[in-house]
């Protein structure tokens, strides 16, 4: 996917959390900033699935934190490292 790294050359390692719906997206995503955890919209990925929307991809190190702020306020219907 992303050949972003980090400094020292380590290859970045993704999660990314797919939604319902673009509203509910849009919703973590508006979480997510007021937390100030880092996230970038993204296509969904097609081996992910075949709809068109988009996802949330963090970083795998995230995770807790981004469970944490949008578990139980946004219906999420999977999570896909990357």
């Amino acid at each position: 996917m992303s050949g972003e790294k980090f400094p020292g050359g380590q290859k970045a390692s993704y999660r990314v959390v797919l939604f319902y719906s673009t509203s509910g997206t849009l919703v973590a995503e508006k979480i997510l900033k007021r937390e100030r955890i880092e996230y970038k919209l993204i296509p969904v990925p097609r081996h992910l699935s075949s709809d068109c929307g988009i996802c949330l991809r963090f970083l795998r190190e995230d995770e807790g934190r981004v469970m944490e702020a949008i578990g139980g306020k946004v219906e999420i219907q999977d999570i896909h490292s990357l």
